[in-house]
């Protein structure tokens, strides 16, 4: 399960206190260690009682300018600040009783979600009872990455996020399903940023099958694919006929068989695309185009 960090110091600091730290410490988005250095700061910003609600009392003021910039998260999330190599987000987690959660439903809060992260990231809890989570493990590097592979996970326990608690969040290997708090509570979070985190896969899982249910991620050049095969004329076709076959994301080689076939004239071209990606080498992209067969059957 993350790493719980003890931060026993009851000083406060400001977001702008908190963000001068973290970019004098240049922290490494994909060092863990380097993450929880900064914990003692994270949990000092959360002893903080008024930045987060002046901080958004200036954000609805000014017509909430900043987040339509900067937030690509939607309306759980509160942009707080974007640096190099970090951002820093508030979290708000109604509670199952809250309007918005009866109209939204609970997926669009991840709550009865089970799944992994492909970064890791620091979280305190800040107000409110803190949402509950059901913690597992697994080994990232003993799964080829499809929907319906099985997977050996490991319950932990099932714990909250209550005020002040710190945990390190280790990307592919903290699972979590997240269960609605009893009132509205919220969190905040400091994540490390890195163009590769971008190109590996965050899964959603079936606890109770112990599989993979799916890929939360969705690769950036998927629609960029399609856009060079209905655009690109020869020159597009063939680079998205290199990426299926030697881009270095199975992933993304993956996308680029699925944009092919789309673009497919007849069936047997269409299936001799995804048989060929079915006995790959890669254990991932033989999975995906499996499953896609099994669909198109």
């Amino acid at each position: 399960m993350p790493v719980e960090l003890s931060c026993p110091d009851t000083d406060a600091i400001g977001l702008e206190e908190f963000v001068e730290s973290v970019d004098a410490g240049n922290v490494d988005p994909c060092d863990e260690a380097s993450l929880a250095a900064f914990a003692p700061q994270l949990g000092r910003l959360a002893n903080n009682r008024r930045f987060l609600a002046e901080f958004v009392i200036r954000e609805l003021e000014n017509r909430c300018g900043e987040q339509a910039r900067h937030n690509r998260y939607g309306i759980q999330v509160v942009m707080l600040h974007a640096g190099k190599g970090y951002f820093v987000r508030a979290n708000f987690w109604p509670s199952e009783r809250d309007s918005i959660v009866r109209a939204s439903g609970q997926h669009a809060f991840f709550y009865n979600l089970p799944h992994d992260h492909n970064f890791s990231f620091l979280t305190v809890g800040y107000a409110g009872p803190g949402y509950w989570s059901d913690y597992y493990e697994y080994d990232y590097e003993d799964v080829a990455g499809y929907p319906g592979e099985a997977v050996p996970l490991r319950f932990i326990e099932r714990s909250r996020l209550e005020q002040g608690r710190v945990l390190l969040y280790r990307a592919h290997r903290d699972i979590h399903r997240q269960l609605p708090p009893e009132t509205l509570s919220v969190s905040i979070n400091l994540i490390g940023s890195s163009s590769r985190s971008g190109w590996s896969d965050q899964y959603r899982f079936d606890l109770e099958e112990k599989k993979i249910a799916g890929l939360l991620t969705t690769m950036p050049s998927a629609m960029v694919m399609r856009a060079a095969l209905a655009t690109g004329g020869e020159t597009g076709r063939a680079l998205v006929a290199d990426f299926a076959g030697r881009h270095p994301s199975d992933h993304v080689r993956f996308d680029a068989i699925v944009a092919l076939v789309d673009g497919a004239g007849d069936a047997e071209t269409k299936q001799d695309m995804l048989e060929r990606g079915a006995g790959d080498p890669s254990g991932q992209l033989a999975g995906l185009c499996r499953n896609w067969l099994n669909r198109s059957d």
